[in-house]
């Protein structure tokens, strides 16, 4: 399970290695990998090769033969142009397997992330989880289609430059090679403070993500209480903390690279000096000092750039490492490895043997306590009870949203726990009191339930679920969109919208959770109605608070605290005078009691 870093966590040191989790992504692009490396090698040849053309033509103004001169400037020419393009392949070649790498990346992670249980996400934001799909695979990406290329780069012409430095002079090579230690030993100290502040701030902005997704999916609530100050100052005080992150970082980052670029250059400017000696001691030409000074600023760049790449492969390391945490995450439920088919055709027997049940949350009050009871193929049974007796649970745990902690549950005779959830759900119909509407047209919210429903199909549904009427005086109809969380709907439209997606799913077993409870009264019998036909030859588990809608069931089922305290039909129970006949009392007035 995924945990919300800790201050202490962030502050743990971090290492390169998690680098190695993209090996598995990009090795299936070999072909692009080895284009790519040719091309990087061929860049820094050429690179290191131009300096020693300079030497020629700077050597070549003390010849008397101009046609030698002029094939001096031709090779350094055509080098310069064979330069040019090879760094453009180059760019092309690496920028590509960066991006279709991180594409792969975003859609493995989110494969991962969709089929996660909702327990998974009590302990997670899913606004956290865009964050890390986002801003860190961005990262990753800057890093494979710039950061890694340049860096291999750079490494090359380090040192091929070296050598080709001592071949010009070893003494000035010498020289030079005695600040290599002053350099590195800036790197790896900062390097190490670079990356713990690369991860924190990483964090931050999760976080800052984080929040700012909770509270613009919850604008109305936040609104409607004038909580705006509030929930803006939180936001604020999250993102200043990622702010003083992130300024924290860029100045480790700024030192390390002044510190490096000042000893770089001044050792450059350093060995120029005694190289200046030597030309006029004639030790060594003019263009052997002026090849020797262009290794020698290619290798000073190729260090400082190293410098201020080793900060981007820290930062890709810590975002790596989000990944990997989200990528190996374990879920509390999860496939078997050897999955048991749903009988075909699917009858719709379900039972609850012994089950109890706490939420991860809450896992010192059970939601479920030694539960038991059956439901027969094309039984209707109600689940009635007040707020927070389970009545909710049972059906989160028939959809295996969670799995009980003790005893079983099974569709047609079988262990929900042995099949695989994405077979068992195709017998199943959910319509929940929340209704899930996504930004896309309403035809297309509606065949959500079967895509391979047709228009007719999708209409009929629609017709029976009392949907169709406004649906059609939309301005495109069927096809009109209806926004983010379908803002244009109303809650009544968007709970028949929802009703019309199970009708037309057509499942042995139909789940409804206060199915009717935004709709007006006209709505509601309408609703009813189709719900009343459609029950007749499916399984139908009804939520109810509003005790009018329970009252033709076969069976209720009476929750209180966890546990069934009664079981019966409606007339029975308010005999019976316990839980549901005060219930009903609160409900219904004395004659429609009589008429019950």
């Amino acid at each position: 399970m995924v945990r919300r870093t800790s201050d202490e966590e962030r502050a743990k040191s971090r290492n390169m290695g998690a680098l190695r989790v993209l090996v598995p992504f990009v090795m299936p692009y070999r072909i692009l990998l080895t284009a790519a490396g040719l091309a990087l090698v061929l860049t820094a040849s050429l690179s290191l090769i131009l300096p020693i053309a300079v030497r020629r033509v700077v050597d070549g103004f003390e010849t008397e033969a101009v046609t030698l001169l002029d094939q001096y400037f031709t090779a350094a020419l055509a080098i310069a142009g064979a330069l040019a393009v090879g760094t453009g392949l180059r760019y092309y070649l690496v920028t590509r397997l960066g991006e279709r790498v991180v594409a792969d990346i975003r859609k493995a992670l989110f494969r991962r992330m969709i089929g996660m249980s909702p327990a998974f996400f009590e302990r997670l934001m899913t606004g956290e989880v865009l964050s890390r799909l986002t801003t860190d695979t961005t990262l990753i990406l800057s890093v494979l289609s710039s950061s890694v290329s340049v860096a291999l780069r750079n490494v090359l012409i380090f040192l091929g430059g070296l050598v080709l430095m001592l071949f010009t002079s070893a003494k000035l090579t010498g020289l030079v090679l005695l600040l290599v230690p002053a350099v590195i030993i800036p790197i790896v100290v900062l390097g190490r403070r670079l990356r713990k502040l690369s991860r924190e701030n990483q964090d931050w902005i999760a976080q800052s993500s984080g929040s700012a997704s909770e509270a613009l999916t919850s604008v109305q609530a936040v609104q409607a209480y004038s909580f705006e100050e509030e929930t803006g100052a939180r936001f604020s005080d999250v993102t200043e903390k990622s702010f003083d992150s992130a300024r924290r970082r860029i100045l480790t980052r700024a030192v390390m690279t002044v510190i490096v670029i000042f000893l770089v250059f001044s050792g450059v400017v350093g060995v120029l000096w005694i190289g200046a000696r030597d030309v006029r001691a004639d030790l060594m030409s003019v263009g052997e000092l002026v090849q020797f000074v262009i290794y020698s600023v290619m290798v000073a760049g190729s260090v400082g750039a190293l410098s201020e790449i080793w900060g981007e492969l820290q930062r890709a390391a810590g975002a790596t490492e989000r990944l990997t945490e989200l990528l190996q995450a374990t879920d509390s439920v999860s496939d078997p490895a050897d999955p048991v088919a749903l009988p075909s055709p699917t009858t719709g027997r379900i039972a609850f043997e012994g089950v109890t049940f706490r939420y991860p949350s809450r896992p010192d009050q059970p939601a479920l306590s030694d539960v038991s009871f059956s439901i027969a193929p094309g039984e209707t049974v109600a689940l009635v009870g007040p707020s927070g007796a389970g009545k909710t649970t049972v059906l989160q745990l028939l959809l295996r949203f969670y799995d009980p902690a003790d005893g079983a549950i099974r569709l047609d005779g079988t262990d929900l726990r042995s099949m695989a959830r994405s077979d068992f759900r195709r017998a199943l119909a959910l319509v929940p009191q929340d209704p899930v509407i996504f930004a896309a047209t309403a035809r297309e919210n509606i065949r959500f339930g079967r895509p391979d429903a047709t228009d007719a199909q999708v209409e009929a549904a629609a017709r029976a679920a009392a949907a169709h009427d406004f649906l059609a005086a939309l301005p495109d109809g069927y096809d009109t969109y209806v926004g983010e969380r379908g803002v244009m709907l109303s809650g009544g439209q968007k709970q028949r919208i929802a009703i019309a997606r199970a009708i037309l799913r057509d499942a042995p077993v139909l789940l409804l959770d206060e199915a009717t409870s935004a709709l007006d009264a006209e709505s509601e019998r309408a609703v009813q109605t189709a719900i009343d036909a459609m029950s007749r030859d499916r399984t139908t588990l009804i939520v109810a608070h509003r005790l009018a809608t329970v009252k033709k069931a076969d069976r209720i089922l009476v929750f209180e605290d966890g546990r069934i305290v009664a079981e019966g039909s409606h007339d029975a129970l308010v005999a019976e005078g316990g839980l549901y006949a005060r219930l009903a009392r609160l409900q219904f007035t004395d004659g429609m009691l009589a008429d019950g």
